[in-house]
């Protein structure tokens, strides 16, 4: 199960390479400079021990490089396609619509419709259940983020349970967006934020806890600074879905203390619940089964500790009460004969 991925960051490299050649020739014949270069493709799937942002690339995606609904279809069936061929058989994903529709002919209503196909489809072709999160870009401002929960809430459909919020935390606090969740929750959307992600204040998880009132937590890591919050997420059961490939503390951690100060070890020994995730799998290089190894492998959880994580994503997912108690049976009959097959293995 997958509850943080972002469809921007799953893209194919060859798939990104189509998309810049596109926009450069296009660029070319309106005598105007490209949007990217070869070299930034080349950064954009280069990770190096202390990698550095590429919001700027996403950026364009968002932009320049994504031009029509079927450009979003091709997206979102090669991420679900990718996704499943790892034993992923549910995944709820981020877009963000704000940035999408500066484009003309890229209304919400239009790269839902592509979206929706996409999930349909892969669905049909790999047995992978899609679910759709659009979300707030916070650095475009309060008012853009009523505008899309406007736009969800006009054209609800059940491929789309809830929303979120991404981009620079530090340059759209969740304080400014109280409102635009209020008008979610109303209409009866779930909800999820990143909150905690780029070091900043443990307030920015309480906010998104008491004023947001949220779900579930997309990473939430500076909790851990904040002990009241922590026994209050662990009162009310939050799920955190946490990424153990995330750039930040790669970048801001030694290397030979990066695993044992991360936040998320810490998060385990304090008894929050997590569930680990990809968040941008090409650009993290990461897989959802190296997602959950690297709990194992830098974190120290065990495998009672990632069945706990496992149920902790199908508590916290955006599914049916009928669905969630089925799988819980299934998915945890799985485990436990794969935990099996592991012992028998090593003896």
């Amino acid at each position: 199960m997958e509850l943080h991925c972002h469809l921007l960051g799953s893209v194919r490299r060859q798939t990104f390479t189509d998309f810049v050649r596109r926009a450069s020739l296009k660029a070319l014949s309106d005598r105007v400079q490209a949007p990217l270069s070869e070299a930034d493709i080349e950064a954009f799937y280069t990770r190096g021990e202390k990698p550095v942002g590429v919001l700027r690339v996403l950026r364009a995606l968002d932009r320049w490089l994504l031009t029509t609904p079927d450009d979003f279809y091709r997206l979102t069936y090669e991420y679900l396609q990718d996704t499943a061929s790892f034993g992923v058989c549910y995944s709820e994903f981020f877009w963000n619509p704000t940035g999408t529709s500066q484009i003309d002919g890229l209304g919400y209503p239009s790269v839902l419709a592509a979206i929706r196909r996409a999930i349909e489809d892969a669905q049909h072709d790999c047995g992978i259940v899609g679910r759709l999160v659009p979300a707030i870009d916070r650095e475009a401002g309060a008012n853009a983020a009523r505008q899309m929960v406007e736009w969800v809430i006009e054209h609800r459909v059940h491929e789309v349970p809830g929303i979120g919020i991404d981009y620079q935390e530090a340059l759209g606090p969740p304080e400014h967006f109280v409102e635009a969740y209020a008008m979610a929750r109303r209409a009866g959307l779930r909800t999820t934020a990143h909150a905690g992600e780029f070091g900043l204040p443990a307030r920015n998880v309480r906010c998104a806890m008491e004023q947001l009132q949220v779900d579930r937590i997309d990473h939430g890591y500076t909790i851990v600074d904040d002990p009241a919050l922590v026994q209050q997420a662990i009162d009310t059961g939050l799920v955190f879905t946490v990424v153990p490939t995330n750039s930040y503390y790669l970048r801001t951690l030694a290397p030979e203390r990066w695993a044992l100060d991360h936040p998320i070890r810490r998060m385990r020994e304090l008894g929050l619940r997590v569930h680990p995730n990809t968040d941008d799998p090409t650009l993290h290089h990461v897989t959802p089964t190296e997602a959950w190894g690297k709990m194992v492998r830098d974190f120290g959880f065990d495998l009672d500790a990632l069945r706990l994580c496992m149920h902790n994503g199908l508590d916290s997912a955006w599914i049916d009460q009928t669905t969630r108690a089925q799988w819980r049976i299934e998915w945890a009959a799985r485990f436990d004969q794969l935990r099996t097959s592991l012992k028998l293995l090593s003896h």
